[in-house]
């Protein structure tokens, strides 16, 4: 089979022959997750070197544990378990790495006075692109500060899409604990955000 042909197959039909020891089938499956791995992990460490590091981790063992994987149709959710585990071992790890963004880090500052700045930009054209993209910004700067364990229930809902069952499954809670966990961080952000929206 062609990689061209590969390219047009569903994920289940990847999937599949991925479990039949199809490596054309992995390397392409493996292809299609692994901007989705990144960001979410990005958003949890707020490290692209770490993000990067535990993207490699998280795929390397989607690969290796593709033949556990017993319905296609929790694909999803079965690489975003694999994912927070990665992330959870590595803060257990390097839990000095893992601090909250401070203002009194210069490249933080930094980032605040280019916030400012922006909106007296007049180069910024159309302007409503430059605040889309400015709260974007601000938006994933919150997320970041939020508690671990907020963060990765509100980044795996409103990023990734997983229903809360999917979401209890992947951080090894109840739904009623998720649920409860994206009201505080919802609430936490809109807090936090009533300045800029």
């Amino acid at each position: 089979m062609s990689k061209l042909q590969y390219k047009k197959m569903k994920r289940e039909e990847l999937i599949e022959l991925s479990q039949q020891d199809d490596f054309e089938a992995l390397e392409e499956l493996i292809k299609s997750i692994q901007k989705n791995v990144y960001t979410t992990l990005m958003y949890l460490s707020g490290n692209q070197d770490k993000a990067s590091d535990l993207t490699q981790e998280t795929l390397l063992k989607v690969a290796k544990n593709i033949k556990s994987l017993t319905s296609p149709k929790n694909f999803k959710s079965w690489v975003n378990h694999i994912a927070t585990r990665v992330f959870y071992e590595d803060t257990r790890k390097n839990k000095k790495e893992y601090q909250l963004i401070s203002l009194e880090d210069e490249n933080n500052r930094s980032f605040f006075s280019a916030i400012k700045n922006f909106f007296t930009d007049k180069r910024c054209k159309p302007p409503d692109a430059c605040i889309s993209s400015e709260l974007d910004k601000i938006i994933k700067y919150e997320i970041l500060n939020l508690p671990e364990n907020f963060r990765i229930v509100i980044i795996l809902r409103e990023l990734e899409g997983l229903s809360y069952e999917e979401i209890a499954l992947a951080t090894n809670s109840t739904i009623g604990t998720v649920k409860s966990r994206i009201a505080r961080a919802r609430t936490r952000l809109q807090e936090s955000l009533k300045a800029y929206v």
